[in-house]
C-alpha cells in the first residue's frame, strides 16, 4: 500500500497463524493516519482484513494507494463542507473505512472483489476512481 498523499509506501505481513503482529499493526494505524492533522487512531482490523482479502482476490502485485484512511471529526467536517457525497457520521472518523485506487484494475473489478469478501461496505466511486472499503453493515453504493 502506498499513500497517494504523503508518498510513503508500507509492504507487511500484519498477521500470522491466527495472530496480528502489534508492531505491524501499529505501522499500519500510522500510515493510515489522517495525513491532514497528523491524527493516528487504531484503525478496525475488520477493514484491514477486507482489504487485503480483497486484494489477493484481484491477483496483482501492485500495492494499493490510500486515498483516505482515518479521518479527524475536522477533517471529515471540512471535506462534508465540499462535497456532498462524504457522511457526517463517516465510518472513517471510527477507523472503519478506506478508500483505495489501483492503477491496474477497474473500480468494477475492485469493487466486485470487497463484494465477494461478503464483510462490509463497498462504495463505487467511478468519476474519482476509487473504491470505499470499510467493515459497517453488508451493502454496497454507487458514488
Amino acid at each position: 500500500m502506498y499513500s497517494g498523499r504523503t508518498g510513503e509506501r508500507l509492504d507487511m505481513v500484519y498477521w500470522i497463524d491466527g495472530d496480528y503482529i502489534k508492531d505491524a499493526v501499529k505501522e499500519i494505524n500510522h500510515f493510515m493516519r489522517d495525513w491532514r492533522t497528523d491524527e493516528v487512531k487504531n484503525m478496525d482490523l475488520r477493514t484491514i482484513d477486507i482489504m487485503a482479502a480483497s486484494h489477493n482476490l484481484l491477483d496483482v502485485n501492485e500495492p494499493y494507494m490510500l486515498l483516505s484512511g482515518y479521518r479527524s471529526p475536522k477533517t471529515n467536517a471540512m471535506l462534508r463542507s465540499r462535497s456532498r457525497g462524504v457522511a457526517k457520521n463517516s465510518l472513517h472518523m471510527r477507523g472503519q473505512a478506506a478508500d483505495l485506487r489501483l492503477a491496474s484494475r477497474s473500480v468494477s473489478q475492485m469493487a466486485q472483489a470487497a463484494e465477494a469478501c461478503h464483510a462490509g461496505g463497498v462504495g463505487k466511486y467511478h468519476r474519482s476512481n476509487f473504491v470505499h472499503m470499510d467493515c459497517g453493515v453488508v451493502r454496497s453504493w454507487r458514488g
